[in-house]
């Protein structure tokens, strides 16, 4: 009778330590690359890409 509200539970905290860590993990990232100095975003934008077109 008790066994499935344990059973959500511990699916519930089992979820919720999956979403902490992989936040962790994603936190991590962005402070190592804010702190190698390359912008998170390392897409450029279209002027940027493009060179300069000689006629």
């Amino acid at each position: 009778m008790i066994l499935w509200p344990v059973v959500t539970l511990v699916g519930f905290l089992l979820l919720t330590v999956l979403v902490v860590a992989m936040g962790m993990a994603s936190t991590a990232r962005y402070e190592a690359e804010r702190a190698e100095g390359t912008p998170s975003g390392s897409r450029q934008s279209g002027a940027e890409a493009m060179s300069p077109v000689s006629a």
